[in-house]
């Protein structure tokens, strides 16, 4: 029976991609509050950050273009991120202006709304099939994030 109130589910629910530009105006915002959100976290005045702001914009930016118009099935968030890494390598000619500006931006001060819209966006299938998993996949939650915290404590106390 499980299955098929699953299949209900999902033939109810539409998934709704944004179009490009609808991306770049949601990625704007989203600079903004990111910028405002370092600013109280850190104290830098976001005229300061705002070219490292524009340098992970850009990154984004040409990450979505390729996602765009190379289709070869990379998601996005796998071309941002090796866009991001090439232009940082040390290799990199403009590594050094790079990382000078992204010193003004602190990743937990931009990293706090974004996961905090994360939280909220939950959607009703999603909670649904929470009720439906129950105590089990709590508990099993609770025992992956133990052994991972553990797990790490562990080899960084062995390594560092």
């Amino acid at each position: 029976m499980n299955t098929n109130i699953e299949n209900t589910i999902e033939a109810k629910v539409e998934e709704v991609y944004l179009s490009f530009k609808e991306s770049l105006v949601v990625l704007a915002v989203v600079s903004i509050v990111s910028l405002a959100s370092n600013w109280a976290g850190t104290g830098i005045n976001p005229i300061k950050a705002l070219p490292a702001m524009l340098i992970i914009y850009g990154m984004i930016l040409v990450g979505l273009l390729l996602t765009k118009y190379v289709r070869i099935g990379f998601p996005a968030v796998a071309w941002v991120s090796l866009i991001s890494v090439l232009l940082t390598l040390p290799i990199s000619p403009v590594s050094a202006p790079i990382l000078a500006e992204l010193k003004n931006l602190n990743f937990l001060s931009i990293v706090t709304p974004v996961l905090a819209y994360a939280a909220m966006a939950i959607t009703k299938m999603e909670v649904d099939l929470f009720k439906r998993s129950g105590f089990k996949i709590a508990a099993i939650s609770i025992l992956v994030f133990t052994g991972t915290y553990v797990g790490s404590a562990l080899v960084a106390n062995a390594l560092l």
